[in-house]
């Protein structure tokens, strides 16, 4: 799924969901398999392959959800 990654206003990374109009604050992130996961403050876990510097956002990436 398509999902997009910013930094908001207080330096929190964010995660919005244009699909399901959701924006959830990442509140853990760790390594996987095939990448990084993580997981939002619904639950939600997604899997990106790489991550960008926090520097190169707002960005547009493709993710697996997980969980």
């Amino acid at each position: 799924m398509k999902v997009m990654l910013r930094m908001d206003n207080v330096g929190n990374l964010t995660v919005y969901v244009p699909k399901k109009d959701l924006e959830e604050i990442v509140v853990k992130q760790t390594d996987g398999a095939e990448g990084k996961i993580l997981t939002l403050a619904n639950g939600w876990e997604l899997e990106f392959p790489e991550i960008p510097d926090a520097s190169n956002l707002p960005k547009t990436l493709e993710a697996k959800r997980l969980a």
